[in-house]
C-alpha cells in the first residue's frame, strides 16, 4: 500500500473528518456550518480541515470572511480502486470455497 494510500486511510479513520466528508456530499460549506454539529473549539475542528486537505480530500477557499470547504472526489479514486480489488479478490475466494464445499456435500 502506498503512503497516500495510508494517508487517506489514517484521515478517513477519525469520525469528525468522516462527518465533514459526508455532509460536503450535498456541496460546498463554510468552515462554520461545518463545525456547527461537532463539540469542539474551531482551532481543534479546522485541525481536522487540516488534516483533510493535506489528504487531498477537500480544498478551501477564502470568500470574503469566510473559508469554504469543497470536496475533491478524485481523491477518492485510489481508495475506491484499492476497495474494488480486495471485493474481487474476496469473492473469488468465496466462490472457490463455496464450490468446494458443494462438491463434499453427499
Amino acid at each position: 500500500m502506498t503512503n497516500q494510500m495510508n494517508l487517506l486511510f489514517a484521515t478517513l479513520a477519525d469520525p469528525t473528518r468522516r462527518a465533514v466528508i459526508e455532509r460536503l456530499v450535498a456541496g460546498e460549506a463554510p468552515i462554520k456550518e461545518l463545525a456547527a454539529p461537532h463539540d469542539m473549539a474551531l482551532p481543534t475542528f479546522l485541525r481536522h480541515v487540516e488534516r483533510l486537505e493535506e489528504a487531498g480530500l477537500v480544498t478551501t477557499r477564502k470568500e470574503g470572511r469566510q473559508r469554504i470547504v469543497s470536496m475533491t472526489p478524485e481523491a477518492f479514486a485510489p481508495v475506491e480502486d484499492w476497495l474494488t480489488t480486495q471485493k474481487r479478490i474476496w469473492e473469488r475466494r468465496a466462490g472457490a470455497r463455496g464450490s468446494h464445499v458443494q462438491r463434499r456435500t453427499p
